[in-house]
């Protein structure tokens, strides 16, 4: 039992829509990350919560698996993961749970190499789950 407390803010990403004379080189490294530095997973999984259309009062199971931070959302709806260095051990682990979802941060994974083959190990252990990341 308990209740949430949510306020509007701005938004969790970073505002990169600039025409290419504006940019410069060196203004490119911040862009590297996408989110705002400011933000917690748990900004990013209410932003992801709103912009799947789930109802914001669903159960939200917070677990440490290998060391990382993942959200359950109402069972094994969404799975979400938002900490860096994420390894294809743990995307095995987390697609054992079948999720009707997964989410990830774009820029979260150890490696390229990782991030390739997320969607495919999803495809093998957990046909039908749909594969985000922002």
């Amino acid at each position: 039992m308990g209740f949430r407390v949510l306020k509007v803010d701005s938004s969790n990403m970073k505002d990169v829509y600039y025409s290419p004379q504006e940019i410069s080189q060196e203004k490119l490294f911040n862009y590297v990350d996408n989110i705002k530095e400011d933000r917690t997973s748990e900004d990013l999984l209410f932003q992801v919560l709103l912009e799947s259309a789930v109802e914001l009062n669903v159960p939200i199971r917070r677990e440490n698996i290998q060391g990382k931070e993942v959200y359950f959302v109402n069972d094994n709806d969404l799975i979400a993961c938002f900490d860096n260095d994420i390894t294809e051990e743990l995307i095995n682990e987390l697609a054992t749970h079948q999720p009707l979802r997964v989410v990830f941060r774009d820029g979260g994974f150890a490696d390229n190499s990782v991030k390739t083959n997320v969607t495919q190990i999803f495809k093998q252990l957990s046909e039908g789950t749909e594969v985000r990341s922002i």
